[in-house]
């Protein structure tokens, strides 16, 4: 079951109060790059959806250069690579990719540019190997603890079923790459002078990695840190029971504790400073997420998740969307019943309630 990448905003997400400062404008994606800082390049692919683009970043290393995420796997992604390689990188050849996380749009073209540049791939253990594990078709019909976990949110059957047809029509599935170098936590990565601690965030995806350098204050964020999107943090049948919003949360936490001028390069939208400020910012944003349940959860006595997806989410776009909102939901719905806010009930017709916990 693949998790598409996109982040989500409901209607009612905080925005920025405090101005963040976006020192550059934004490459055209159409092979355009900006220079961040010597040696560091910024680039975009574009993507044909409402999120419509996502940022890559070109790494200085000598004698060649470092790619960091791919874009999806689409041939105009892979003709705008061909391009930047020719004209942009002085002639020197690619030596490595590395991907913050196996999203589609993040690591989509991975196995096309390993083998196309003939290079290693850089990931941790846990985005790889979830990466080989998700991004396959869905069966069909669809496996029985997967349509058992929806149902259990209170999901409609036809609704499940527009919900997977529109996952199985996905045109961006990618060939998977066999091969990888392991990332870690707190590895340093020693890349054209420069020295890149591994940041490792949860709960967006299970190991992503973002890289810091501290000397120039420079984080390469991926999608733990977006300027004025957040990023979906969800609960899925693969997983039913985690907690993923604890995982966030702790993740910005670990954030909160670089400089806080520090230049942040998102995975999407633009290149800004005030990582302090957007991190209180993505907070605030959960905060009224969870008073908006609990207030919700308080006047409906009892609800289902489905239920409470329609206050959290009340403008989706399709079907494609339902995923994100009903796996935020639950997540939401999971941090405040394992902080003990809220009881769960499986009742008589094998849907889970929410109430107030007394």
């Amino acid at each position: 079951m693949p998790d598409h990448g996109l982040d989500s905003e409901p209607a009612n997400a905080a925005r920025t109060t405090e101005a963040l400062d976006y020192p550059f404008a934004a490459p055209a994606p159409d092979g355009e790059v900006v220079t961040l800082a010597p040696g560091i390049l910024w680039a975009r692919m574009p993507m044909p959806m409402q999120l419509d683009h996502i940022n890559v970043y070109l790494l200085y290393d000598g004698d060649g250069w470092l790619i960091v995420d791919t874009g999806l796997n689409t041939e105009k992604s892979k003709v705008l690579w061909e391009e930047i390689v020719a004209s942009h990188l002085d002639g020197l050849p690619v030596k490595g990719l590395i991907c913050t996380h196996f999203h589609y749009d993040h690591a989509g073209l991975a196995a096309w540019l390993t083998e196309r540049f003939d290079v290693p791939l850089y990931m941790t253990h846990g985005e790889f190997f979830t990466m080989r594990g998700l991004n396959e078709q869905v069966p069909e019909p669809l496996p029985a603890p997967l349509r058992e976990f929806y149902a259990r949110a209170g999901m409609p059957d036809d609704r499940i079923d527009r919900m997977f047809g529109a996952i199985r029509r996905d045109p961006f599935m990618p060939p998977q790459p066999h091969a990888f170098r392991r990332l870690r936590g707190g590895d340093v990565l020693t890349i054209g002078g420069r020295e890149w601690k591994v940041v490792i965030g949860e709960g967006h995806s299970p190991e992503h990695a973002c890289l810091y350098c501290e000397a120039d204050r420079i984080l390469i964020a991926g999608d733990q840190l977006l300027p004025r999107i957040t990023s979906n943090v969800l609960v899925s049948g693969v997983e039913p029971e985690a907690n993923p919003l604890q995982l966030w949360l702790e993740s910005l936490n670990r954030l909160d504790r670089l400089e806080p001028e520090t230049l942040v390069l998102p995975s999407h939208q633009l290149v800004f400073r005030g990582l302090r400020r957007r991190v209180q910012e993505l907070r605030d944003h959960h905060s009224l997420q969870f008073d908006v349940l609990r207030e919700f959860v308080r006047s409906a006595g009892r609800c289902s998740a489905f239920e409470a997806m329609g206050k959290l989410f009340p403008r989706l776009l399709g079907a494609g969307d339902d995923m994100l909102a009903i796996g935020e939901t639950i997540a939401h719905l999971a941090w405040l019943r394992y902080r003990g806010e809220l009881s769960r009930i499986l009742d008589d017709d094998g849907i889970y309630r929410f109430s107030a916990a007394v």
